[in-house]
This record gives structure tokens, sequence and C-alpha cells, in this order.
């Protein structure tokens, strides 16, 4: 399996919030909450779909297509140490998550001697803040 990048764009962060809020939506039930039109919705949920993010939820037929958040199971375990978390926090705690994660990842690369056994690993992070949803 690929990596999974987070979306960088509002209606799929929007998106992503509703699905953990709400379990499974529609493209015209997240339209309806977001304000947006079900086209736009719909187009948002299969580039999320694409990325691995979300998959359709069980459903029993019709034209009405749930999705949900897909989750990664022991079967499909995230390559090497990946994660993400959709999280709730205040601006504040927002730059004290920053600033924790900043000191951790400076203490290993700013430490005097490098182990030998040691690996050059790329740490990106990136606290993507999404529109409110209502």
């Amino acid at each position: 399996m690929s990596r999974r990048p987070l979306p960088d764009h509002p209606v799929r962060i929007a998106l992503l919030d509703l699905l953990a809020e709400h379990g499974t939506l529609t493209s015209t039930q997240a339209a309806a909450r977001l304000g947006q039109s079900s086209g736009l919705c719909s187009f948002h949920l299969r580039r999320l779909a694409e990325l691995g993010l979300i998959e359709e939820a069980p459903h029993q037929g019709g034209k009405a297509r749930p999705w949900q958040l897909r989750w990664e199971t022991e079967d499909e375990p995230a390559p090497e140490e990946s994660f993400s978390a959709l999280i709730h926090v205040t601006p504040q705690e927002m730059a004290e998550i920053g600033a924790s994660i900043r000191r951790l990842l400076f203490r290993y690369r700013d430490r005097g001697t490098r182990p030998a056994d040691a690996v050059a690993v790329t740490a990106e992070v990136r606290l993507l803040n999404g529109d409110p949803v209502g």
C-alpha cells in the first residue's frame, strides 16, 4: 500500500472531519452540512477514496453512495512509521503540538554524535487547519 498523504484542500479536510464526526455520509448529506453542491462533494469524496483515506460504506444498493473513513488493519499495516490523525484542537493547542514535535525532532537532529547504526529519516509534519464544520 502506498503512503497516504493528508489532503491540503479545505473541502477535503472538512469532508474528513464530517466523516469522523458522523461515521458515514453521502455526497448529498455532506453538501447540505458544508453548504456546497453535491457534485463538488462527490468529486472530493472520490479523490479522498483514490488517496485511500475513505471507502464506500456498505449499503443496500440504490443511487446513494455512503462513504466512511478507511482505517488501516493489521492485514494492511502502514508503511514504515507513517501515520495520520484527525484531531480537534484550539489554535493555541495546535501551536503547542507543533512546538512539541519540533523539540522532539530537533533533539535527534542536533545531537553531537551519530550512532553507528543510525539511518537517515525524513520526518515531514504538516498540521493542516481545516474550516470549521458546523
